[in-house]
Protein backbone atom coordinates (compact mmCIF):
# COMPACT_ATOMS: atom_id res chain seq x y z
CA UNK A 1 0.00 0.00 0.00
CA UNK A 2 1.14 3.53 -0.77
CA UNK A 3 2.48 5.33 2.29
CA UNK A 4 -0.51 7.30 3.53
CA UNK A 5 0.84 8.43 6.88
CA UNK A 6 0.81 12.04 5.65
CA UNK A 7 -2.99 11.95 5.90
CA UNK A 8 -2.80 12.04 9.69
CA UNK A 9 -1.87 15.69 9.24
CA UNK A 10 -5.30 16.19 7.68
CA UNK A 11 -7.24 14.57 10.54
CA UNK A 12 -8.96 16.27 13.45
CA UNK A 13 -9.89 13.85 16.23
CA UNK A 14 -13.02 14.96 18.04
CA UNK A 15 -14.76 14.16 21.31
CA UNK A 16 -17.87 16.32 21.05
CA UNK A 17 -20.89 14.06 21.45
CA UNK A 18 -23.26 14.39 24.42
CA UNK A 19 -22.26 11.06 25.96
CA UNK A 20 -18.48 11.58 25.78
CA UNK A 21 -16.71 10.82 29.06
CA UNK A 22 -13.37 12.02 30.39
CA UNK A 23 -11.96 8.61 29.52
CA UNK A 24 -12.77 9.27 25.87
CA UNK A 25 -11.30 12.76 26.03
CA UNK A 26 -8.09 11.18 27.29
CA UNK A 27 -8.35 8.67 24.44
CA UNK A 28 -8.63 11.55 21.95
CA UNK A 29 -5.51 13.16 23.39
CA UNK A 30 -3.62 9.88 23.29
CA UNK A 31 -4.68 9.24 19.69
CA UNK A 32 -3.56 12.61 18.32
CA UNK A 33 -0.19 12.17 20.05
CA UNK A 34 0.28 8.60 18.82
CA UNK A 35 -0.53 9.32 15.18
CA UNK A 36 0.66 12.96 14.94
CA UNK A 37 -2.80 14.21 14.01
CA UNK A 38 -3.16 17.90 13.29
CA UNK A 39 -5.93 18.70 15.71
CA UNK A 40 -7.92 17.72 18.80
CA UNK A 41 -11.51 18.94 19.14
CA UNK A 42 -13.03 18.62 22.63
CA UNK A 43 -16.26 20.00 24.01
CA UNK A 44 -15.79 23.47 25.55
CA UNK A 45 -15.80 22.29 29.16
CA UNK A 46 -12.79 20.03 28.42
CA UNK A 47 -10.91 22.48 26.21
CA UNK A 48 -8.53 23.91 28.80
CA UNK A 49 -7.71 20.38 29.99
CA UNK A 50 -6.98 19.27 26.40
CA UNK A 51 -4.76 22.26 25.69
CA UNK A 52 -2.78 21.59 28.84
CA UNK A 53 -2.29 17.91 27.96
CA UNK A 54 -1.12 18.80 24.44
CA UNK A 55 1.10 21.78 25.32
CA UNK A 56 4.30 19.83 24.64
CA UNK A 57 3.00 18.12 21.47
CA UNK A 58 4.55 19.92 18.50
CA UNK A 59 2.35 20.46 15.47
CA UNK A 60 -0.97 19.57 17.07
CA UNK A 61 -3.48 22.30 17.85
CA UNK A 62 -6.72 22.37 19.81
CA UNK A 63 -9.91 23.48 18.11
CA UNK A 64 -12.61 25.35 19.99
CA UNK A 65 -16.15 24.30 19.09
CA UNK A 66 -18.83 26.99 19.02
CA UNK A 67 -22.60 26.51 19.14
CA UNK A 68 -22.75 22.72 18.70
CA UNK A 69 -24.84 21.19 17.28
CA UNK A 70 -27.54 23.59 15.98
CA UNK A 71 -25.82 26.95 15.71
CA UNK A 72 -28.85 28.52 17.37
CA UNK A 73 -27.26 30.58 20.14
CA UNK A 74 -27.35 34.34 19.76
CA UNK A 75 -24.48 35.92 17.91
CA UNK A 76 -23.34 37.59 21.13
CA UNK A 77 -22.95 34.19 22.81
CA UNK A 78 -21.08 32.81 19.80
CA UNK A 79 -18.71 35.78 19.86
CA UNK A 80 -18.12 35.44 23.59
CA UNK A 81 -17.50 31.70 23.31
CA UNK A 82 -15.06 32.23 20.46
CA UNK A 83 -13.10 34.82 22.42
CA UNK A 84 -13.04 32.66 25.55
CA UNK A 85 -11.80 29.58 23.68
CA UNK A 86 -9.06 31.53 21.91
CA UNK A 87 -8.01 33.08 25.22
CA UNK A 88 -7.62 29.52 26.56
CA UNK A 89 -5.25 28.76 23.68
CA UNK A 90 -7.36 27.37 20.83
CA UNK A 91 -5.73 27.87 17.45
CA UNK A 92 -8.77 27.02 15.32
CA UNK A 93 -12.52 27.51 15.72
CA UNK A 94 -15.30 25.24 14.44
CA UNK A 95 -18.62 27.12 14.49
CA UNK A 96 -22.05 25.92 13.45
CA UNK A 97 -23.98 28.30 11.22
CA UNK A 98 -27.50 29.09 12.38
CA UNK A 99 -29.25 26.19 10.65
CA UNK A 100 -32.74 27.28 11.67
CA UNK A 101 -32.23 30.80 10.34
CA UNK A 102 -30.83 29.37 7.11
CA UNK A 103 -33.78 27.01 6.61
CA UNK A 104 -36.07 29.96 7.28
CA UNK A 105 -34.46 31.83 4.40
CA UNK A 106 -32.83 34.52 6.53
CA UNK A 107 -29.52 34.36 4.71
CA UNK A 108 -28.45 37.85 5.74
CA UNK A 109 -28.74 36.90 9.42
CA UNK A 110 -26.70 33.77 8.78
CA UNK A 111 -23.99 35.73 6.98
CA UNK A 112 -23.72 38.44 9.63
CA UNK A 113 -23.64 35.80 12.38
CA UNK A 114 -20.68 34.10 10.72
CA UNK A 115 -18.90 37.38 10.01
CA UNK A 116 -19.09 38.47 13.63
CA UNK A 117 -17.63 35.16 14.83
CA UNK A 118 -14.82 35.47 12.31
CA UNK A 119 -14.18 39.02 13.52
CA UNK A 120 -14.15 37.78 17.13
CA UNK A 121 -11.62 35.11 16.14
CA UNK A 122 -9.27 37.93 15.13
CA UNK A 123 -7.25 35.97 12.57
CA UNK A 124 -7.64 32.49 14.04
CA UNK A 125 -8.93 30.16 11.28
CA UNK A 126 -12.68 29.55 11.42
CA UNK A 127 -14.42 26.48 10.01
CA UNK A 128 -18.09 27.14 9.25
CA UNK A 129 -20.25 24.04 9.72
CA UNK A 130 -23.23 23.70 7.37
CA UNK A 131 -24.83 20.65 9.03
CA UNK A 132 -25.58 19.13 5.62
CA UNK A 133 -27.75 16.35 7.08
CA UNK A 134 -30.65 18.82 7.11
CA UNK A 135 -30.02 20.43 3.71
CA UNK A 136 -30.82 19.65 0.09
CA UNK A 137 -28.05 19.73 -2.50
CA UNK A 138 -29.08 23.23 -3.57
CA UNK A 139 -29.17 24.40 0.04
CA UNK A 140 -25.67 22.96 0.57
CA UNK A 141 -24.46 25.03 -2.37
CA UNK A 142 -26.02 28.21 -1.03
CA UNK A 143 -24.79 27.65 2.52
CA UNK A 144 -21.25 26.97 1.28
CA UNK A 145 -21.34 30.17 -0.76
CA UNK A 146 -22.50 32.17 2.27
CA UNK A 147 -19.66 30.71 4.33
CA UNK A 148 -17.09 31.75 1.73
CA UNK A 149 -18.63 35.22 1.33
CA UNK A 150 -18.41 35.61 5.10
CA UNK A 151 -14.68 34.87 5.15
CA UNK A 152 -14.54 31.26 6.36
CA UNK A 153 -11.19 29.50 6.19
CA UNK A 154 -12.94 26.12 5.86
CA UNK A 155 -16.40 24.99 4.87
CA UNK A 156 -17.15 22.00 7.09
CA UNK A 157 -19.93 19.55 6.31
CA UNK A 158 -21.33 18.64 9.72
CA UNK A 159 -20.95 18.23 13.45
CA UNK A 160 -21.41 14.46 13.34
CA UNK A 161 -24.66 14.80 15.30
CA UNK A 162 -26.97 14.79 12.26
CA UNK A 163 -29.02 11.89 10.87
CA UNK A 164 -27.23 11.64 7.50
CA UNK A 165 -23.51 11.12 6.80
CA UNK A 166 -21.20 13.18 4.68
CA UNK A 167 -20.60 11.45 1.34
CA UNK A 168 -18.29 11.90 -1.63
CA UNK A 169 -21.28 13.54 -3.36
CA UNK A 170 -21.39 16.16 -0.59
CA UNK A 171 -17.74 17.03 -1.12
CA UNK A 172 -18.18 17.24 -4.89
CA UNK A 173 -21.11 19.65 -4.51
CA UNK A 174 -19.20 21.95 -2.16
CA UNK A 175 -16.03 21.84 -4.27
CA UNK A 176 -17.98 22.67 -7.41
CA UNK A 177 -19.57 25.63 -5.64
CA UNK A 178 -16.58 27.18 -3.88
CA UNK A 179 -13.59 25.98 -5.89
CA UNK A 180 -10.45 27.06 -4.06
CA UNK A 181 -12.09 30.00 -2.25
CA UNK A 182 -11.93 28.06 1.03
CA UNK A 183 -10.76 24.65 2.19
CA UNK A 184 -13.21 21.82 2.83
CA UNK A 185 -13.51 19.74 5.98
CA UNK A 186 -15.59 16.56 6.00
CA UNK A 187 -17.10 15.31 9.24
CA UNK A 188 -19.91 12.97 10.13
CA UNK A 189 -20.21 9.36 9.06
CA UNK A 190 -16.69 8.73 7.71
CA UNK A 191 -16.13 5.13 8.75
CA UNK A 192 -13.41 3.72 6.48
CA UNK A 193 -10.18 4.63 4.75
CA UNK A 194 -11.59 4.22 1.23
CA UNK A 195 -14.22 6.90 1.87
CA UNK A 196 -11.61 9.26 3.31
CA UNK A 197 -9.31 8.74 0.32
CA UNK A 198 -12.13 9.34 -2.16
CA UNK A 199 -13.02 12.61 -0.42
CA UNK A 200 -9.37 13.65 -0.36
CA UNK A 201 -9.12 13.07 -4.10
CA UNK A 202 -12.30 15.11 -4.59
CA UNK A 203 -10.66 18.12 -2.94
CA UNK A 204 -11.30 17.69 0.79
CA UNK A 205 -8.40 19.00 2.88
CA UNK A 206 -9.40 18.08 6.43
CA UNK A 207 -11.35 15.28 8.09
CA UNK A 208 -13.14 15.27 11.42
CA UNK A 209 -13.20 11.78 12.90
CA UNK A 210 -14.87 10.89 16.17
CA UNK A 211 -12.79 9.39 18.93
CA UNK A 212 -14.97 6.26 18.93
CA UNK A 213 -14.27 5.44 15.26
CA UNK A 214 -10.95 7.04 14.38
CA UNK A 215 -8.65 4.25 15.53
CA UNK A 216 -9.64 1.84 12.75
CA UNK A 217 -8.90 4.37 10.00
CA UNK A 218 -5.61 5.44 11.55
CA UNK A 219 -4.49 1.84 11.95
CA UNK A 220 -5.16 1.34 8.23
CA UNK A 221 -3.10 4.43 7.44
CA UNK A 222 -0.14 3.22 9.48
CA UNK A 223 -0.16 -0.49 8.70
Amino acid sequence: MKDLKFLSRHIDVSAVKTEISMQEIDQMISTVKKYNCICASPMPWATRYTIDKLKDTTGTVTTGVVSFPAGAETTFIKEATTKELIAMGCEEIDMVMNVSAFLSGDYEYVKKDIQRVIAAANGVPVKVILEIAYLTDEQIRRAAAIGVESGATFIKTGTGWGPKPTTIHTIEIIKEEIGNSAKIKAAGGIRDLDSLLAMYEAGCDRFGLGVKTVEKILKDLFR
